[in-house]
């Protein structure tokens, strides 16, 4: 079975990791070549404004899958550089794809989204939890670090100090906690996550396509990047937007006191 699923409704792609069976566990041979490829497609398809992140079942992703690690099958087999390259070309594939989506992502948090799926999460932009999911860093419970870049997102997520509490204790939170650590922006009740989701991706869609993208790439960009650089790609950036239709659509529908109706030209 295939480890994700696309469906696009509209200007909104839906993701959905599709192994409902083992909780959505990550990291079998092929995992990053699937999200990859998915990824690109929503990256080279100039209509889709907005992605969709959920999980099939009851959980979002348990992360990494612990009955291959205790086999020392797929991506946890082999030597130590062979499991390197198992994290670089597979697990690093999957975060590494969605980080880099080019247009805004939401993640549906349908359930447990734990070490690996936890990280997964993060990669997106806006989290949506249901009432009933969890989250944990649990990785040194299972005698293990963050392999997949979660020490470097999740502290921009949620600051140092709460991102060491959860790594160092492994505790797992609940929905609501997670929403006052910044972890998610909102809890909805479990029946009516995805119409929240698709109730926000719809919103977002509404935004001129060619400036959101660039809008999201500041935005990540300003997380890293210094304060000069940003400014000469803020200039750069708005310098392209202004030559677009959509943006005279924007001043003329303001104007005129109508909603505007951007069409990515």
């Amino acid at each position: 079975m295939s480890l994700i699923t696309t469906e696009k409704r509209g200007h909104i792609a839906i993701l959905t990791l599709n192994r409902p069976e083992a909780m959505n566990a990550l990291g079998a041979p092929g995992d990053g070549d699937q999200v990859a490829a998915a990824c690109a497609a929503i990256n080279a398809d100039l209509d889709i404004r907005c992605v969709i992140l959920t999980g099939a079942g009851r959980a979002f992703s348990a992360g990494g899958d612990v009955k291959a690690m205790k086999a020392r099958e797929g991506a946890f087999s082999g030597n130590g550089p062979t499991i390197r390259e198992g994290y670089r070309n597979n697990i690093h594939r999957v975060v590494r794809s969605i980080y880099g989506l080019e247009v805004p992502s939401i993640a549906a948090v349908n359930g447990a989204a734990i070490g690996l799926g936890c990280d997964v999460a993060c990669m997106t932009d806006i989290r949506i939890a249901a009432a009933d999911a969890k989250f944990g860093v649990t990785f040194l419970k299972l005698g293990l670090i963050p392999g997949d870049g979660g020490a470097w997102l999740l502290p921009r997520t949620i600051g140092m100090s709460r991102a060491s509490e959860l790594l160092f204790t492994g505790d797992v939170i609940s929905a609501q906690q997670a929403c006052e650590w910044g972890l998610v922006s909102q809890v909805v009740e479990s029946d009516v996550l995805m119409t929240a989701a698709i109730a926000m991706a719809e919103k977002i869609a509404k935004q001129p396509p060619h400036a959101l993208r660039l809008a999201k790439s500041l935005l990540k960009h300003g997380q890293t990047t210094s304060y000069d650089t940003l400014m000469e790609m803020s200039a750069a950036s708005q310098a392209i937007i202004h030559l677009t239709e959509d943006h005279m659509e924007g001043v003329n529908a303001l104007l005129e006191k109508r909603p505007a109706v951007f069409t990515g030209k």
